[in-house]
């Protein structure tokens, strides 16, 4: 018996999918009737929280954040059957995951942090990825349960809240990659250079292919032998700032990253590698 509490996007697709593979799923959520919609699918709602955990072993949680997480559970938790296991897939914070997982274990129940990279798509085809870290024994027992439901199972080791961790690190990476192709796309816009164009751009030349590359130049903390010049790299922001401008077209990441790199000039690296701007981060 499966309880699952917040019937979002993700929540719902895999109340979906676990029902698609035989399991009877309980589900609730604060607007009542988005939990009543996966009915048509062979769940059982419930409006109060209490019922809907009542007689479940296991209880996903795909929730906002830290504190609809414990508010949640504190509400459900008078309807909890003894030793049952939690398992979360919110994103929050990794002091937040780590507390829970403590006071939970006091309360004589299984916490479990395990948030994904997955959108509504990966949660109903059961494809993506779900992370998790903490006592490597409740994982071994959770891991055949966890794993129907994902591409790939990660585990980060024994550290409790290494797994919140790397969740925010990836949507940390996603964000500036979003918001890195907005500035793109912006000064395309100023160029006077269609979006379309832009794509044709990146169907031949695939730079995240050099992310592994760049990642391990940047940790490995040798910035002075340049592939691309500090100084150099801050002219073409500069220039990409005054076409911006001239277009009238507002750039939102490149010009902290001008800044940045001013910064580093000013330190006397203008000749080194423009990675260099990662050196506090890596040493």
């Amino acid at each position: 018996m499966i309880a699952f509490l917040g019937m979002g996007l993700l929540g719902s697709n895999f109340v979906r999918a676990l029902i698609n593979k035989g399991a009877t799923v309980q589900v609730w959520n604060r607007t009542p009737a988005k939990a009543h919609a996966l009915e048509t699918y062979g769940a059982k709602a419930y409006d109060n929280v209490v019922d809907a955990v009542k007689g479940a072993d296991t209880i996903h949680i795909t929730l906002k954040d830290d504190d609809s997480v414990n508010e949640v559970l504190a509400a459900a938790s008078a309807g909890f059957k003894a030793g049952a296991i939690i398992i979360d897939h919110t994103t929050t914070s990794a002091e937040g995951a780590a507390k829970r997982t403590k006071e939970w274990k006091e309360k004589g129940f299984t916490y479990l942090h395990a948030p994904v990279f997955m959108g509504p798509q990966n949660a109903l085809e059961s494809s993506g990825y779900m992370m998790v870290s903490g006592d490597q024994a409740v994982i071994s027992d959770l891991e055949p349960e966890l794993s129907i439901m994902t591409g790939k199972l990660i585990n980060f080791g024994t550290e409790v809240n290494k797994a919140a961790g790397m969740k925010l690190i990836g949507n940390l990476f996603l964000l500036t990659f979003t918001a890195g192709i907005a500035d793109t796309l912006s000064l395309a816009k100023a160029l006077g250079i269609p979006a379309g164009d832009v794509t044709a751009l990146f169907d031949s030349w695939n730079p995240g292919a050099m992310l592994p590359a760049r990642l391990k130049k940047m940790t490995g903390g040798t910035f002075n032998q340049p592939t691309w010049e500090l100084n150099m790299a801050r002219k073409d922001a500069r220039l990409m700032i005054e076409a911006a401008k001239s277009g009238g077209v507002p750039l939102a990441v490149i010009p902290a990253i001008a800044n940045e790199m001013d910064r580093w000039i000013e330190k006397g690296h203008g000749n080194d590698d423009w990675t260099v701007i990662a050196k506090d981060a890596v040493s």
